[in-house]
C-alpha cells in the first residue's frame, strides 16, 4: 500500500474514489445510451432531400452551369491530395464507387476519403511499426522478427480500408435480405389498394423506417428517382446496382416487366414474397440442421470429460481404496 502511494504520488483512498467515480460515470453513460431512443431515419431524410435537389438540378440545368457543391476544409484538402496523386481517375474509381455505394456511402466525399485512406494507411502503419520496433524498442526479445512485424503492419494498413468497407457492405446486405419479404408484403397491399409504384414505394419506406432503415432508404431514393429521371426503368436499374442482392434484382426485374408490359403487379410480388419467405425458412432450417455437428466439438471437449469423471470416478476410487487397503 505505502509503496503504491509512493510510486503514484496519490493516496489509496483518493485512487479508489477516482476509480469508483469513473465506474459510476461509465454506468450512467451506459444507462443513458440504453434508455435513449434513437431515430434510425434521422439524417436519412435530409440526404434524400439533397438527392432530390441534385436530380432536379441535373435535369433542369446543364453540366456547365451546375453550381458546385460546397465541401468542408478537410475534404477539400483530401480532394486536392487525391487530384495531385491522380487517385480520382475514372478507371480507378469506377469499381471503388460501386463498392462504396453498395456499402451505403453515396457521397463523393466517401470516394475521396477511401482512395486517400488506401494510399496513406500502409505508409502510416509502416511508420508506426518503425517507431515501435526500432525507435521505442518494443518486444526486444523478438528483435530478429521486427522487420517481419513491420511488414505485417504495412499489409494490415493496405487491407484495412477494404476490410472495413466489405464488413459494412455485408452487414447492410444481411439487413436488406431479412427485411425484403416484409417489404414485398407491404408492396402487395399497396398495389392491391390501387397505389402507383411511386406512392407504394414511399408508403413502404415510411412504414419500414423504424424496422429496416436501410431498405427504407433505398426504396425512398428509388421513388424519388422514379419521379425525376427521364426513364423510369433506369431508376429501378439503379436500385439493383446499389444493392448487391440477387433476390432484390429479381424484384427489380419483375417491376420492370410490370412497367413495360402492364402485367398485374400485386400477383407477381405475392409470388416473389412467398418464394423469399420459403428461402428464409430453408436458410433457418439449414442452420438448425448444422447445429448438431457444430455442438460435437464442445460436447467432446467439455461435457464428455466431466461425464467420464462422474461415471468412472467412484469405481476408480473404490479400486484404489481396495488395493491400498490390501
Amino acid at each position: 500500500m505505502g509503496a503504491l502511494e509512493d510510486t503514484l504520488g496519490i493516496s489509496m483512498i483518493n485512487l479508489i474514489s477516482l476509480v469508483a467515480g469513473l465506474v459510476t460515470l461509465l454506468v450512467l453513460v451506459a444507462i443513458y445510451q440504453a434508455a435513449l431512443v434513437k431515430d434510425p431515419m434521422k439524417g436519412r431524410v435530409k440526404a434524400l432531400q439533397d438527392r432530390r435537389e441534385a436530380l432536379k438540378a441535373g435535369l433542369i440545368t446543364t453540366k456547365k452551369r451546375s453550381t458546385p457543391i460546397k465541401k468542408t476544409d478537410g475534404v477539400n484538402t483530401l480532394r486536392t491530395i487525391a487530384d495531385k496523386l491522380k487517385l480520382l481517375q475514372k478507371e480507378q474509381t469506377d469499381k471503388a464507387s460501386k463498392i462504396l455505394v453498395q456499402a451505403g456511402f453515396r457521397s463523393s466525399d466517401a470516394l475521396v476519403i477511401y482512395q486517400v485512406a488506401r494510399l496513406s494507411m500502409p505508409l502510416l502503419m509502416g511508420i508506426l511499426g518503425i517507431i515501435m520496433f526500432y525507435g521505442l524498442g518494443v518486444l526486444p526479445d523478438y528483435a530478429d522478427f521486427h522487420g517481419m512485424m513491420a511488414g505485417a503492419m504495412v499489409f494490415i494498413g493496405l487491407k484495412l480500408p477494404d476490410v472495413y468497407v466489405k464488413n459494412v457492405k455485408t452487414k447492410r446486405i444481411d439487413a436488406l435480405r431479412k427485411s425484403l419479404p416484409d417489404a414485398l408484403d407491404l408492396l402487395v397491399v399497396c398495389a392491391e389498394a390501387g397505389l402507383t409504384l411511386d406512392s407504394a414505394l414511399n408508403r413502404v419506406a415510411k412504414e419500414l423506417g423504424g424496422a429496416s432503415p436501410e431498405l427504407a432508404d433505398e426504396l425512398a431514393l428509388t421513388a424519388i428517382e422514379l419521379g425525376f429521371l427521364p426513364e423510369r426503368r433506369q431508376a429501378l436499374i439503379n436500385l439493383s446496382e446499389r444493392v448487391d442482392l440477387a433476390s432484390l434484382r429479381g424484384v427489380v426485374t419483375t417491376l420492370i416487366q410490370s412497367e413495360k408490359y402492364g402485367t398485374p403487379l400485386a400477383t407477381s410480388l405475392r409470388v416473389l414474397s412467398a418464394e423469399f419467405r420459403n428461402e428464409r425458412l430453408m436458410r433457418a432450417e439449414e442452420k438448425a440442421a448444422r447445429l448438431p455437428a457444430i455442438l460435437t466439438v464442445p460436447l467432446i471437449v467439455f461435457i464428455m470429460p466431466a461425464l467420464f469423471v462422474v461415471l468412472m470416478g467412484p469405481a476408480a476410487c473404490k479400486v484404489t481404496q481396495d488395493y491400498l487397503g490390501k
